[in-house]
């Protein structure tokens, strides 16, 4: 399990929903991922459920252990589509989903399908990252490098980097009323922080899908992706390494 997904909470990661979490209620985690963020939503609204889906079968069963392990009974987990939910019209009071529109080729798609398993007067929560605002310092070739590429590699890939910034657009397209837009950042500035984000993009950058499809996109190759992951050492031991990520967030209403 990558750090960059299990260090995630609602404290960290979904704050700007918490005004709207209350005891009893049924919310919906579309791309729940390892499940930080689905457990967390569960502690918050007992005796309500928590149902957790991604599309992948490995993760959702790490998902169901660590749940298992912490003790938390009122979340389940399920391999699941988010264009073609398992659920009946009108299911969830809360349908959430964290840095899952960036990665779908027809997200206002979804968000119609999310729509549908909402209650009347159901909440849409979502939140997305826009690498179009991300900034660092110190300036860094390489990192631009990894930028750019990270971008065309996305796209390639039939997703939205920039998704933050059209979550709004998005939801009013596919028929949310009351939509209310807001944003949030990342920091990371610390020691420790440079140390797991850089690193873990440092691996990415040669060991992952990303590397793997920058490859077959034609985009890359492994030399030039040498040099990107030796850029993030290098910032990740710069004391003066900074780093803030912007995200998207909305708030929706059926």
């Amino acid at each position: 399990m990558l750090r960059t997904h299990s260090w995630r909470t609602v404290e960290n990661s979904a704050a700007y929903l918490v005004p709207h979490l209350r005891p009893g209620l049924e919310v919906l985690d579309v791309g729940s991922g390892p499940g930080t963020i689905s457990i967390d939503l569960a502690r918050r609204v007992g005796p309500g459920r928590v149902t957790g889906v991604d599309v992948s079968a490995d993760v959702v069963a790490q998902a169901a252990g660590l749940a298992e392990s912490e003790g938390v009974s009122n979340v389940s987990f399920a391999v699941g589509d988010a264009y073609a939910l398992d659920f009946p019209d009108d299911s969830f009071d809360i349908v959430h989903a964290h840095q899952v529109l960036q990665h779908l080729g027809r997200p206002v798609d979804a968000l119609r399908e999310f729509r549908r398993v909402l209650r009347p007067g159901g909440v849409l929560a979502a939140r997305d990252v826009d690498y179009g605002g991300l900034i660092w310092s110190p300036d860094s070739a390489g990192l631009d490098r990894w930028l750019e590429l990270y971008d065309a590699v996305h796209r390639w890939n039939g997703g939205e980097p920039n998704a933050g910034r059209r979550l709004t657009a998005w939801a009013r397209e596919a028929g949310f009323s009351g939509v209310t837009g807001t944003g949030a950042v990342w920091v990371f500035a610390s020691e420790l922080d440079r140390e797991w984000w850089g690193g873990s993009w440092a691996v990415r950058a040669t060991e992952s899908n990303f590397a793997a499809h920058a490859i077959e996109s034609g985009h890359s190759n492994p030399e030039e992706l040498a040099r990107i992951a030796q850029a993030w050492r290098d910032w990740a031991a710069d004391p003066d390494g900074w780093l803030l990520m912007p995200h998207g967030e909305i708030i929706a209403t059926k």
